[in-house]
């Protein structure tokens, strides 16, 4: 019974507690800061252009399966699901099914 358990065990005690330590300490010590500040105006920053980022490598230099569709494919799903987002009154939900559509149509449409 120990050895069926073992790896939820390690999945818990290496993935999870370590994260979540940080969040409860970043709760406990950004808690009490004002939304203004000037320190949370920067992580706020940070955050964007960490995600900004991510998405870019992931449209420019894409990994796995999606490097099977074109960039001009990839770019105008970009595009569409922007224009989704803006008409549906800053719908992130909107934006994403638009766009994630507009990949798979466009994918299917053009494939490399």
């Amino acid at each position: 019974m120990g050895r069926e358990l073992t790896p939820y065990l390690v999945l818990v005690f290496v993935g999870f507690l370590p994260n979540e330590i940080w969040r409860l300490l970043g709760l406990l010590v950004g808690g009490g800061l004002d939304e203004d500040s000037e320190v949370i105006i920067w992580v706020r920053a940070v955050a964007v252009a960490v995600l900004a980022a991510v998405i870019a490598k992931l449209v420019l230099v894409p990994p796995g399966a999606l490097a099977a569709v074109p960039l001009v494919v990839r770019l105008g799903a970009i595009g569409c699901g922007y224009m989704a987002y803006a008409l549906a009154r800053q719908s992130v939900f909107t934006g994403l099914v638009a766009g994630e559509a507009a990949l798979i149509v466009g994918g299917l449409l053009f494939p490399s």
